[in-house]
């Protein structure tokens, strides 16, 4: 309803209907009560918080990554698969709507410090609004005012990346200094603090990005960009007030802050909250537990094998690990890794009784099956019915930005790590390293994911990040600000599997729940899914085999090519967008 009598007002502003020559304006007279009132502003900025231009609060928004299998391998990374007339996303409407009010809100009746507040919320959104159009196009136009249909901007070219990065920095700074509300119970609008958090994310994006696409000569301004990530980072830590979940223990409390319907207060900073009443309600059990209906996106076992050690030593270092049977590799490891995927003791609510729930490869392709996101209960799987609260911006996240920037600076100290990663670590269970940065490279994690990086704590920072931060949406600009989108070429691969035609115990209750074959399924076993390994089902191939043919990881649809590209840390300009627009020009590779 709010949307809707905001566009009412702004189609008003459209017209101006002049009775007499000393009337004032109707046009005026709606533009004066919107600006002319602080309930007027906070009605206008109520539209920008469901604008087009933002991620989705979906649950579903890592589907394209390196650690996920899924259904279908995304077209961007198929060879030949993606061009400028694939994309739609030059859009550029809401901006509009950001700088009408910007523009206009400077009625003098309403208190400077109430005006500074609405427009700093205004120019969060602009921030926000070019960030988005940064990672995914690079140069774009930057337009600071409400464009009439003749104004020459809306033929010219693109501005530099530096220039419109500064504009962004300049307008979070705004809004770091002039957002008032430093605390919201409901954790749905933005406040102060929400604001420090999103230019720490912005800058540490920026900063890593010209340190490491050193193809754009700007590798001299990243330090200036990662020192203000720590620093919107800092702010949040030393005067936000907020603390990493513990409630219910290491076992429990990082799954909290996904399935809890109320937004757990003291780590989200922000987030996107259901309403049976309103019938708001998200979809995550039933894009994450259906076979039809989402993309059966499962971890691979190559990212799996990042999880430590309870001790807090790398997996990867037990020379077994390889054929590790996966009822044994998900034993003693880092606690979030039960409360991430379908492991051990995990069981779900079936009218009202808890039954055990081992993977099921109706809804997984390698056995990985993710359950962060999902109720338990299976009520909420048949369909949009899901009331738990969708974070967007958290307490973790701050705490990594802090970690990955002063590491990048080179002056992160023991006291950070134990207070950043040493946290995270200590919440999941892990016992070793949470006081003292990494002194040696894990081999693991330089052959499979960073083979350009030498420095252990960096190293450790990103394999922090996947797994803290999984299947919440960072992985892909991760993978673009650390010029490793060759990871997208990885193989889609799961657990280990030792024969054919052996059922296997998942999670050691008694009862055999999957067995891999080829051929011709062999005599069924009550309760067992039969997987077809074979190479081909008559004439097709089949996306689904083993390794080493008879034994090995699974793999999925390795078959299908992809192919990374550095054209492709970039997406093309559209099309039709350019046909009106040549001025825009198009990103290298995609002419």
């Amino acid at each position: 309803m709010r949307k809707q009598y905001i566009w009412i007002l702004l189609s008003v502003l459209s017209f101006c209907a002049c009775k007499k020559l000393d009337q004032e304006p109707e046009s005026t007279a709606t533009r004066s009560a919107v600006f002319g009132t602080e309930s007027g502003l906070r009605l206008y900025s109520n539209s920008f918080y469901g604008m087009d231009f933002l991620p989705k609060n979906s649950t579903s928004k890592d589907a394209m990554s390196d650690y996920l299998a899924v259904k279908s391998v995304n077209n961007f990374i198929r060879p030949g698969g993606f061009s400028s007339t694939s994309d739609t996303s030059w859009q550029w409407k809401d901006l509009r709507n950001i700088n009408y009010f910007i523009e206009n809100c400077n009625d003098p009746r309403v208190p400077a410090a109430i005006r500074n507040n609405y427009l700093g919320i205004a120019r969060y959104y602009r921030a926000y609004f070019y960030m988005e159009k940064v990672k995914r196009f690079g140069d774009v136009p930057w337009i600071g005012k409400p464009l009439d249909v003749n104004d020459p901007k809306l033929v010219a070219g693109r501005d530099k990346r530096e220039l419109v990065m500064d504009s962004v920095l300049a307008d979070i700074n705004f809004a770091c200094a002039n957002i008032s509300a430093t605390s919201d119970a409901s954790r749905t609008t933005v406040t102060k603090y929400v604001a420090y958090a999103y230019k720490s994310r912005i800058c540490l994006f920026e900063g890593t990005y010209r340190k490491y696409h050193t193809e754009l000569n700007l590798s001299s301004s990243a330090n200036t960009w990662l020192e203000n990530a720590a620093s919107a980072a800092k702010e949040v830590m030393d005067k936000g007030g907020y603390s990493l979940n513990t409630t219910g223990g290491a076992g429990v409390s990082y799954r909290q802050v996904f399935t809890s319907s109320a937004p757990v207060a003291s780590e989200v900073l922000q987030s996107a909250v259901a309403d049976v009443n309103l019938g708001v309600l998200n979809e995550a059990n039933w894009w994450w537990t259906s076979g039809t209906y989402g993309e059966k996106a499962s971890f691979t076992r190559t990212f799996i094998n990042t999880y430590l050690n309870i001790d807090g030593t790398p997996y990867t270092n037990n020379p077994a690990y390889p054929t590790m049977l996966f009822k044994d590799e998900v034993k003693n490891r880092d606690l979030r890794l039960k409360q991430t995927i379908r492991s051990g003791d995990y069981k779900r609510i079936s009218n009202g009784v808890q039954v055990p729930a081992p993977p099921v490869f109706s809804y997984t392709f390698t056995g990985y099956q993710p359950i962060k996101w999902t109720l338990d209960d299976m009520y909420y799987d048949a369909g949009a019915l899901n009331i738990n609260a969708i974070a967007l911006f958290r307490y973790a996240e701050v705490l990594l930005n802090y970690a990955e920037a002063k590491a990048e600076l080179g002056t992160l100290t023991n006291g950070d790590w134990a207070t950043t990663v040493g946290a995270l670590r200590s919440r999941a269970g892990i016992t070793g390293g949470l006081s003292t940065k990494p002194t040696v490279a894990d081999p693991y994690l330089v052959t499979n994911y960073f083979p350009g990086i030498t420095d252990p704590t960096i190293l450790e920072i990103r394999r922090e990040r996947g797994i803290e931060l999984s299947l919440e949406g960072f992985r892909f600009s991760d993978i673009l600000r650390w010029k490793r989108g060759s990871l997208m070429n990885q193989e889609w691969n799961g657990f280990y599997v030792p024969a054919l035609n052996t059922p296997m115990d998942l999670n050691e209750d008694g009862i055999l729940d999957v067995a891999f074959y080829q051929g011709t399924q062999p005599a069924a076993v009550a309760g067992v899914t039969y997987v077809n390994v074979s190479p081909t089902i008559g004439s097709a191939v089949n996306s689904q085999r083993l390794k080493n043919t008879t034994f090995g990881e699974l793999t999925w649809m390795n078959e299908i090519a992809r192919q990374w590209d550095d054209k492709m840390y970039y997406y093309p300009i559209p099309q039709r967008d350019l046909q009106k627009n040549p001025a825009l020009g198009q990103n290298p590779g995609w002419q």
